[in-house]
């Protein structure tokens, strides 16, 4: 084992505040502020939660932190007089009126995350993972390695298990000994102290601009989980990746990186069909170890086994055997709504990717098929496309256009694609069977367009809230009405 690795974490984390009898304003009743509540709650501290809302969705949560102890205002987001500590939902910006004026007023604002880490066992381990896309994927890959190995270990984060909660003891008193840790921009925003083991930035592309204020602030807050003490792990293919691993790391860490290709000592790589390692072996510069195969890694497109290679990196650092990232790539079942085969017909395979919500993770999944009738479309949220089609130009075999600002994709279409032939689909058609939605009209185009060998493609390069309630809706539409069509 090179010096690259370690079997213990780095420095333990502070020792939390003490918080018997404070007064702590929880700012926001979404994912994070009831479980935060909780913690508080647990902790002995006087909790007041406030949200602006005050309806049918939020009250039931109200009601039930209210018989837990913690006093709820809905309607509004004063700033409780006397409190001291302010932990902010995720997703509030910095100029919000209630963090405005806790900051004017010196108490300090932290998030669910910071929160957490300051709560947390000296010992336990986390391992951090942050980027534009790929996060949930590499987690929970990074989560099935660990097991794999024997570790007590839960992926968590937006992943569905909120970090508060795994850094507390559950029913039998235990704490999971290692965290796969996934952790947005907005989450880091709010993070001052946090330390992970080691942490990777899988890449970075436009995304949350707004919330931000440009592409620099959003990525230099990636950018935070390069903490001291952390071993970083960088994608080389990504510029932002290696940036901020150098300018925002310490540079007394390793700083280990993932490539598609042949590694380089202290990376890990490929070497034709092999991903190995050559940074956490006894001989970086002569040594190597084969982690697994590409046929192990599901589905195999580019950037999967970018997100593979990243999260073998991870596991690896914290000495996972080579053998059992193979062990865990082959028990990692691949989240709904990523590049998920659907049905292939006539020679023509329809594929899943409506987790594609920003132009970045549509250039990824396109990348992976050779020959494309496109479905795209939605919120761009101000996003940029022109160089998402030119990149994909010549892979384009056809493109379906729906929501709010299809308007600007065709515009890229015709100055980039012009020879790719082009439908926009509005709605439903007008002599739709009953039960059959959009999604009907938008696969019988798609169908229309593809021949032998090709590829229908839903990967929309945006946000799917102007005509679905979320991807997930998006996706499972899509798949429904492929089977109808079939």
């Amino acid at each position: 084992m090179s010096n690259h690795a370690a079997d213990t974490p780095n420095d333990p984390a502070p020792g939390s505040d003490e918080l018997e009898g404070r007064l702590v304003c929880v700012a926001g009743l979404g994912v994070s502020g009831p479980p935060v509540a909780r913690a508080l709650l647990a902790r002995g501290a006087r909790v007041t939660v406030v949200d602006g809302r005050d309806d049918d969705t939020v009250r039931p949560v109200a009601d039930a932190l209210r018989e837990a102890g913690a006093e709820v205002v809905l309607g509004g987001t004063p700033l409780p007089e006397g409190c001291d500590l302010v932990v902010t939902s995720p997703g509030w910006r910095p100029d919000s009126p209630l963090l405005v004026r806790a900051a004017e007023a010196g108490i300090e604002v932290i998030g669910d995350v910071e929160l957490a880490w300051r709560l947390k066992p000296a010992d336990q381990v986390w391992l951090a993972v942050t980027g534009t896309n790929g996060k949930t994927t590499t987690v929970r890959m990074l989560e099935a390695m660990l097991r794999a190995d024997g570790r007590d270990a839960l992926a968590v984060g937006n992943v569905g298990t909120p970090v508060i909660d795994a850094v507390l003891p559950g029913a039998d008193g235990r704490v999971h000994d290692v965290l796969a840790v996934e952790l947005s921009s907005f989450q880091l925003h709010w993070s001052s102290s946090v330390r992970p083991h080691a942490a990777t930035v899988l890449n970075i592309a436009s995304d949350h601009l707004d919330w931000h204020g440009g592409i620099d602030p959003y990525a230099r807050a990636k950018g935070r989980v390069f903490a001291p003490g952390t071993i970083r792990v960088a994608n080389t293919a990504d510029a932002w990746s290696t940036r901020l691993a150098e300018e925002e790391g310490d540079p007394h860490t390793p700083l280990v990186g993932f490539r598609l290709d042949t590694p380089r000592a202290g990376e890990v790589g490929v070497v034709e069909d092999l991903l190995v390692d050559r940074a956490f072996v006894d001989e970086p510069h002569s040594g190597a170890e084969e982690l697994a195969t590409l046929a192990d890694v599901r589905p195999a497109a580019p950037h999967n086994v970018a997100n593979a290679l990243a999260a073998a990196a991870l596991a690896r650092s914290v000495g996972v055997a080579p053998a059992s990232v193979r062990a865990g790539l082959a028990a990692f079942e691949p989240e709904p709504h990523r590049i998920a085969f659907v049905a292939t017909a006539g020679g023509v395979d329809y594929v899943d990717d409506s987790k594609a919500t920003n132009p970045h993770a549509a250039a990824a999944s396109l990348g992976a098929y050779p020959s494309v009738v496109w479905i795209a479309g939605g919120l761009l949220k101000g996003a940029e496309v022109d160089e998402l089609v030119a990149a994909a130009a010549d892979r384009l075999r056809g493109a379906v256009l729906i929501g709010a600002d299809r308007a600007r994709l065709r515009e890229a279409l015709a100055e980039h694609a012009p020879e790719v032939p082009v439908t926009e689909v509005e709605g439903p058609a007008a002599d739709a069977p009953e039960g059959h939605t959009v999604m009907d009209a938008v696969v019988a185009a798609a169908a229309s367009l593809a021949k032998e060998g090709d590829t229908v493609l839903l990967a929309p390069a945006a946000a799917s809230m102007d005509m679905f309630t979320n991807y997930p809706e998006r996706g499972r539409l899509f798949a429904e009405a492929v089977s109808r069509l079939l």
